[in-house]
This record gives C-alpha cells, structure tokens and sequence, in this order.
C-alpha cells in the first residue's frame, strides 16, 4: 500500500512529537486525563518552548501570552503555571506569580521541582508572608543540589527572612509617606530635590513619554525625565512635566544627581532600542549644564573609557566639590551583577581610571544607586546581596579615608521586603527621598517616597 507523501510527513511529525511528549512528562505524579488530548499536550508543549524563546530573550509579556495558552491547552502542565508564575513575578505581580507557582505544585504534587518551591518562596517573600517564605525556601533547598541552591543564594534569602521577622518583631515598619499627587499606575522612581525643597526630578516610564515608544524587550514605554514644583498653597508636589527640552530623548532617560546650586547635573542615557541620538552602545553617563535662561542644555557624554564602556553605566552621584564620582557598571557581571565604582579628576576637565569599590561593600550580587553626600563622607546604596529584608535595601558606609565602613542595613523604617532604591539625604531640609514598590491587590508598580530625617542619626555597625 502505498501512502501519500503529505500523509507521512504529518504520522512522522507525530511521532516526534509524541516523543518529546514522552520525555516532557516523563516523572510527573499526574499523567494527564484522557479529556486532554495528544493534539492538546503537543500544542501546549509548543506554546512553552516559544514561550521560553520569548523570556531568553527578555520579551516577558510575549513569553507570558504563549504560557497562558499551554495552560489552556493543557491545564495539567506543571511546566506550563511554573512559567506563567515566572513571568508574573518577572512583571512585579507577585500575588499572581504565587497563584500560579501554587498551581504548578498542584499539577504535579509528587515530582516538584526546587525551582518551583524557590519562586513561590520569593513570591510570598515579596508579599511579605514570611513564615511561608521561609517554609517554602526550606524546601527549595532540600530539593535542589547544593550547587543549585548556592546559584540561587536559597541561604541568603532565608537569612533575610529571619532578619525581616527579627525587625519587625521589634515592631519596626517602613516610614515612607507616598508623594501622591506624583505616584501614577505607571513606573515613577528615582527622585531628586533641589532648588531649596522647591522643585523634584525624577523618572518615569509613561505614556507621554518622548517619542511615545515602548522598548521592545519588556514593551513598557521608554523612560523620561520628569519635573514637579511644590505649591505651598496644597502643600503638595503639582506641574508634573517631561516638557524640560534638550534633556529627554527618544529612549532611555534618566537623571541621577544635581549639584547643591543646581546648575550641574548627572544622567543616564541609553538610546540603543530607539535608534536615537546620541548614539550609545549600552547606557552611558552624560553631564548637561543649567543655562542662565533656566535651560538644561545638550547633555554631553563623559569622555572617559573607565567610565563609559560597551556595558551598563550609569547611576551617578558626585561630591559637592564635582572631584569625586561613583557610579554602577556590570562590567565584571561574570563575577557580580552590578558593582559601585569610583573615579576622581586628575584636573578640571580630565578624570581618572575608574575603580570598584571593595568586596565589603560590592556582593556577589547586585549594588546600584549610590548616592554620596555632598562632603564625600557617607555612601548610600542599594544592594540585594548584604542580608536585608528582601529585594534591594538601602544600606549606608563611612568613608574612613583609606578604608570604608562595614555597609549598615538602614532597617525596617527605610527599607521593605521589596525592592528600596534611590535613596537621597538632604540634611538641611530634614528629609530623604527614596523608591519602592506599592502593592495594591496582585500587582504591583514603582512609586517615589518621601522621609521625614528630623531625628535621623547615622547607624554603627
């Protein structure tokens, strides 16, 4: 008999389909029903391999649709909720990335993965039930090998969880007071005072961001650089605008120190997935100056190869007197994440080789915000490799002169079990800024903040 050629080609793809099916259940407790299908299983298996393809990438939001759709297909995949799990936890929805972690334990209760139990720890952690952090992160780390749950610092996480039960047991909790009338739906982060308490920047990724494109990776809009005035009217922040001319391009923009005059300023800048000027190769550091007509101009590049290399740079803070800068690069991201470095002028127009600031401070993980205050004397930083409550915590070192302080944890009144960043002291208006998550139901997004530093001291070790 013979088969037409059209009808061999599908029986093979089916048999290798079938085969792949057999090694991609093979080992789980719940062998899949009858009521779904061979056809059901093969197109759920699809949907995660392009799903997987999608997160590698770092198009989350594609890589989640293509996971929806296995799970429809095949409500019995376990891999199927661990990746949907995955990329809400990658979106900050971590109400939802715990649903659906629990999911995947459920499909296959007698075959789980470490991995498994370590996102639904790190959901729970993030919304701060830390009792089923803990008991979640127990069990990722009887389940994995000890080199698997060295790579995913399970001991580290478990040490913040303790740290975060023994703060709050001390009945400490955050302090921060939301600057509402600038907080959005949106991303907002990163904020600066200046102009004696009168005028904030700050970063947001919004929808009337320059340009109105979206970054391709994440599909959120680019980021702008954004200006809000006080009104001693309303005691409130208002005005909010990106309208600020040369300083906001098509991509990424993000403004990280102004002087105590303000006529100087630090930015970051990466233009690379809007094809815009100027051109950078990863993000950069610029510098851009106040005119006297109340105008930032064009920001400028820093001419310096220890600066601005092909990787990451950017985050930069200065001393008063514009000698002294730190910064964060993934440049040694092979061996840490993201590193503080240090750079000081050789003359008026020229600086210096740049250098990492010590392993006391820089973890194996990730370091990133430094702000130093104006006399050069403390650093404050954002780290999630130290031990603090969870996520990034501000942390604060003493430059000793030769040496720094061991990093202090800023405690359960600065920092939450998500991610604290941005931190800024302004001691002679007698607060500090800084940006955190705000969880509201399932999801989450990124707001600014505001301290009150009346009766702040500098911490010990």
């Amino acid at each position: 008999m013979k088969i037409n050629k059209q009808v061999a080609l599908l029986l093979s793809a089916l048999f290798v389909i079938t085969v792949k099916l057999s090694g991609a259940f093979a080992g789980q407790g719940t062998t899949p029903p009858d009521s779904t299908t061979l056809i059901d299983r093969a197109a759920a298996f699809n949907a995660i391999e392009k799903g997987k393809t999608f997160y590698f990438q770092g198009k989350v939001k594609e890589a989640l649709a293509n996971f929806r759709e296995a799970t429809i297909k095949n409500p019995y995949s376990s891999k199927a909720f661990y990746w949907v799990a995955t990329c809400q936890y990658q979106l900050n929805n971590y109400g939802l990335s715990q649903k659906y972690a629990t999911d995947a334990i459920m499909a296959d209760k007698e075959d789980v993965d470490g991995e498994v139990f370590e996102l639904l720890a790190k959901a729970y952690h993030r919304l701060g039930q830390i009792d089923s952090a803990l008991v979640n992160y127990n069990r990722a780390k009887s389940a994995m090998n000890a080199r698997d749950a060295k790579n995913a610092f399970i001991d580290l996480h478990i040490a913040e969880c303790e740290f975060a039960k023994q703060e709050f047991g001390k009945g400490l909790n955050t302090e921060r007071k939301s600057l509402a009338t600038i907080n959005s739906p949106y991303n907002e982060y990163g904020p600066i005072i200046t102009n004696n308490g009168k005028s904030l920047y700050l970063t947001g990724r919004k929808n009337d961001t320059k340009g109105e494109g979206m970054n391709p990776d994440d599909q959120e809009y680019f980021e702008d650089i954004y200006k809000a005035v006080w009104n001693e009217t309303s005691q409130n922040w208002d005005s909010l605008s990106n309208e600020l001319g040369r300083i906001n391009t098509d991509g990424f923009d993000a403004m990280t120190w102004i002087s105590m005059d303000g006529l100087h300023a630090l930015m970051t800048i990466n233009t690379t997935a809007s094809g815009g000027k100027p051109e950078t190769e990863s993000s950069d550091i610029f510098i851009s100056e106040m005119s006297n007509k109340g105008r930032w101009s064009t920001p400028k590049r820093i001419a310096n190869k220890t600066i601005n290399t092909s990787y990451f740079d950017g985050a930069a803070t200065m001393t008063a007197d514009g000698q002294t800068m730190y910064f964060v690069s993934d440049r040694n991201g092979e061996e840490s994440y993201m590193d503080i470095f240090v750079v000081s002028k050789i003359d008026e127009k020229t600086w210096g080789e740049a250098k990492a600031l010590p392993a006391s401070i820089n973890s194996p993980k990730a370091e990133t915000t430094p702000y130093i205050t104006p006399d050069g004397r403390y650093l404050f930083f954002a780290s999630d490799g130290l031990g603090g409550l969870g996520g990034y915590d501000i942390y604060v070192t003493e430059n000793l002169g030769d040496s720094w302080s061991t990093p202090v944890n800023l405690g359960a009144r600065f920092n939450t079990v998500n991610n604290d960043t941005h931190f800024q002291y302004y001691p002679e208006l007698k607060k500090a800024v800084s940006a955190g998550f705000e969880l509201i139901g399932q999801k989450s997004s990124m707001n600014v903040y505001e301290f009150d530093m009346t009766n702040f001291t500098f911490p010990k070790q």
